[in-house]
Parts: structure tokens; sequence; C-alpha cells
């Protein structure tokens, strides 16, 4: 498949569909949804008429419906999609009646409720309605991890579904695509294929189980990464670092790793130097809570590695540090400390809040990385128990690696169905940063809803987020410094305060100081080594 064959000269006009249910196109009738802001083609909008026959729009926006006994008649759609909105009428109905005649169309504008603007689906089948081709025999894919390595960026899928039985590939699947390519048009992808045709295993280890790959790390020029050989949701058989051998195109086994080791690398590393020197942060669910020396020799020594973790002074003060060898306290151990009465709620250091509400926010997975426009780190997170049960995805900013993470506002939200593991592409940042990339899986796994929307679920779906919307302006720290001046980080850097910092009075937007929130961060949780260092990405 090819999908840039036609997307470079189509980019901004809206085209194409999600379910096909025709025989010719002078046979159809179609109908286009459009972001009615940007005039975009809007995908996963479901148009279902009063018999209910569901159509979905395709990555262009595009249903092209041919139903030969509604064919001259006028039929109404009620029109719904995941976080955009159809106006109601006098009746409290969703929808349109469009006349379907052989050959005519349809314009229809849809309102975006999201904040982040969904661009297209990246795999699977007819994403697009004149697809006639399928794509290393791809139908569903679970999460995704991409990577920049040998001038090209290389992907990595979960388990992977096909036409025939058996049902697909459990041995993670992988591709490659452009490092140039456009990411507001598609991502072709060229997928590691079998003599079939089909995504054929990246991690051809033997054993019972799926074999999950996370935690992938550039070091000396090599492509490494743990994988998990899974028994069912939290219990591995086996635990292991693998590297990419070039030659073969698959993960070689590398060094086991125990199944009680404390640290191990996973979800989406970032490379970081701090004080001179390099490491690599990473975590399954955000904020980072380990890091090991962003080299070979380190990466091998499951001992180097390092814990953000706590404990309690002579004093009885909680202090956060790294420790070498040591169980971290990350944001699902913090939360069962509390619940035991071991640290207090004002000792936490992971705090997210909903902006709106000051609701806490219970995140579960996503990625961190450096943001060149917001000249902040950016997380983009996924919830536990919103809304939809896994189908939340917020925005947070922080003036350091580490924190202080606390206030989030949702830019994704789904009705009964989850997207989980959300990642960021920061290799695809454009316009200095402004807009980000981000992607995740769509799937009705977890969500508690029985209906699968065709084509769609089980597949990885892209997002776009402009980092200069006003609903994104969230309040930063103001910090207390031990002479009492109160400063925002971009003062404390220009003065290199950092180790006068002895709390934090309060947070305030960046452009109007005097709009305050309060802090839900004590000024002991501040005390942990790595708070003077930032860190930049590299």
């Amino acid at each position: 498949m090819r999908l840039l064959r036609t997307l470079l000269l189509l980019r901004w006009l809206p085209c194409l569909l999600a379910l096909r249910l025709l025989a010719g196109p002078g046979d159809s009738f179609r109908i286009t949804v459009v972001d009615q802001d940007t005039g975009r083609g809007v995908p996963l909008v479901e148009l279902r008429t009063t018999n209910g026959i569901a159509c979905y729009t395709d990555s262009h926006g595009i249903v092209v419906f041919s139903e030969p006994a509604l064919m001259n008649q006028t039929v109404y759609f009620h029109i719904r999609s995941h976080g955009y909105e159809f106006p109601k009428d006098g009746f409290g109905n969703r929808g349109q009646a469009f006349k379907i005649v052989a050959g005519g169309n349809a314009l229809v504008k849809i309102k975006r409720i999201n904040i982040a603007e969904r661009l297209y689906r990246m795999t699977g089948e007819g994403i697009y309605f004149d697809q006639t081709s399928l794509n290393g025999l791809v139908m569903g894919q679970d999460s995704d991890l991409a990577v920049p390595y040998r001038g090209k960026i290389y992907w990595f899928f979960g388990d992977t579904n096909r036409p025939s039985y058996p049902l697909g590939n459990f041995g993670t699947s992988g591709a490659t695509s452009a490092a140039d390519l456009d990411p507001d048009t598609g991502v072709d992808l060229t997928y590691f294929i079998d003599k079939k045709g089909f995504s054929r295993p990246m991690l051809p280890m033997a054993g019972p189980g799926p074999k999950w790959l996370s935690g992938l790390m550039v070091l000396d020029g090599r492509l490494i990464g743990k994988y998990d050989r899974i028994q069912d949701l939290g219990h591995p058989y086996e635990r292991a670092l693998a590297v990419f051998n070039d030659d073969t195109e698959t993960f070689e086994k590398l060094l086991d790793i125990g199944l009680n080791s404390p640290l191990h690398p996973d979800g989406h590393p970032v490379r970081v130097s701090v004080n001179g020197v390099d490491y690599y942060y990473f975590s399954f669910s955000p904020p980072f809570s380990m890091r090991v020396r962003a080299d070979q020799k380190h990466v091998m020594d499951l001992k180097s590695y390092e814990g953000f973790t706590c404990s309690r002074d002579s004093g009885g003060r909680l202090v956060w540090s790294w420790k070498t060898n040591t169980r971290p306290v990350d944001y699902k151990a913090q939360k069962e400390l509390i619940k035991a009465g071991k640290i207090k709620p004002e000792e936490a250091w992971f705090q997210f809040r909903d902006i709106e509400t000051g609701a806490p926010i219970d995140m579960h997975a996503g990625s961190v990385y450096w943001n060149a426009f917001r000249k902040r780190w950016i997380m983009i997170g996924e919830q536990t128990g919103g809304t939809s049960n896994l189908g939340e995805i917020w925005f947070a900013e922080a003036d350091t690696i580490m924190g202080p993470w606390v206030y989030a506002r949702k830019i994704v939200t789904h009705d009964r169905y989850s997207f989980y593991n959300p990642a960021q592409h920061p290799f695809f940042d454009s316009e200095g940063g402004r807009s980000i990339y981000f992607s995740g899986t769509y799937a009705s796994t977890f969500s508690g809803n029985p209906e699968k929307t065709p084509r769609y679920d089980y597949n990885i779906i892209m997002y776009r987020l402009a980092l200069d919307d006003p609903r994104l302006a969230l309040p930063v720290p103001v910090y207390r410094l031990k002479d009492g001046r109160l400063m925002m980080r971009e003062q404390v850097e220009k003065e290199n305060a950092w180790e006068q910092i002895y709390g934090i009075a309060h947070f305030a937007l960046p452009g109007d100081p005097k709009r305050t929130w309060p802090s839900p961060v004590s000024a002991a949780a501040l005390d942990w080594e790595a708070r003077p260092v930032p860190g930049h990405q590299q």
C-alpha cells in the first residue's frame, strides 16, 4: 500500500471512507463529514439510518452509501462521533436527511469538542474507501512504539490480526516509514512480512504466550528494548532485554531480567542530559520513575538502574531521591502509601488535578518529552476510571522532567470506548513544536462496550494537538525562595537560584501571575536531589 500516492495531492481536501457498502462509485451516494472550523475531513464519524444501518467515515471523512432499496429516497442519518458534536433539532435528535441519488454527494459540518484533532487511522483494512490492497495483511493492530533509527522511523506494534486463521501475529509486528514524511498527510508503513505477505514476528523467541516490546533505546548505534512473554495482563512468563539484528530484521535476546527485578526499561523512554550525564528516563505509567545511564554498559547492568523513591530523614521529613537497584515509588505505589497512611497526601510528588474541577486524575500510561514551543516538559497521559474507563487523554506540563506534575487538561474523550497507550511522536513536531502528534489504540477492550466499530476497532489512530490553543493555558509553579522572594521557573533559571527554592507558594498562569491556584505539593516533597537540574532532552 502506498497511502501517499494520492494524499500528497489531496492534503487539504476532504475525501474518502470507513464502511464500504457499494458495488461502484456510480451506484452510490457520497457523504463527506468535515470539521466546521478547519474544513478537514473527520474520521470515525458514525452515520446511522433509522433502521440501524451504520456507516463510518474513513480517514478523509467520507462515507460511500449504497443501499438499493434506499436509492431515490430521502434518508435520515443520526450523526455522532467521539469528541465531536452535531447540533440537536427540536426533538433532541442529532442528524440530517439527504435525498439519496446515484452519483450524488452531500457535505456535513461537525463541531469538534476535543482539543486534539483526529487525523487518520494508521493501521488496518479500509483506511480509505477506494483502498484495493491490504497492507501487510493487517486487519487490526495494538499499541505502537516508534523510534528514529538508521535514517528511517521504525514502528513496532503489539498483537496483530489478519483476515485468515490462525488469527494473527502475537510476537510483535514491525514496519518502517520515511523519516521526512508529512504527519498531517499520513504514515506510509512498509511492514516486515513473511512469505505469505503477512506482518511477521519481530520477537521470534520460543515459548508460549504473546511477546510485547517496550522501552526502546538507541545505544551506541544499536536498537535495544525490553520484551515480556505474557501469561496474562500483569503476569509474564519471561522478561528480557533484546537487541535488533539489522541483518535478520528481528530482535534477539540479549539479557534475562528476573521477574522480581525492581527496575528495567519500559514505556516510552526519553534521553536526557543531567549535569552533563546522559540518562534514559522511563516508566510504563507517567511520570517517570526509573532511569539508567544512556550507554550499553549501564543498560546491561540491572544493578546500576535507579528508582525514584522516598524515605524519611532523622527529623521525620519525607525526602524524595534516586536510589540504585531500588524499587521506585511510582504513581501507583504513591497512592498505596497514601492509602496505608505512610505518607500524607500533601507529601506526594505526583499530584494530577483536573484544571476545571480540581478533581484528582488517575494516570495510567503515556509519554513525556521536552517541547520547544512551550519550553517545558509535556505529558500526554491516559486516565483510568474516567468518563470512559480507558478512553480519556490529558495534557500536562512541568518545569522539570520529574515535575511537579499537577494541573492537567483533557484533550480527547470517548463514549464508552478505550483509547489506550498514547504515544507522542516528537520527531513529527512542527512549527517549532507548536503542533505535536500522538497516537493510541482505539479498542472496545476494557470499555464495557459490546459494540465494536467496524474497521476502526483494535487499530492505531493519529491525533494532532496545537499547543497555542488558549484552552491549554495551564498554571505553573510559583516557587518560594529561602529569602522570601517568589519566582517562576524562568526567573529561577536566570538567577541560577534552584538551590534556594524552599517550596511552592502557589500556581499561576505565566501571562497572568495574579490569577492563582493552590499548590497541593508541600515543601518537603521538593527536597529531591535532581530538583535543581531540570535536564535537557537529547
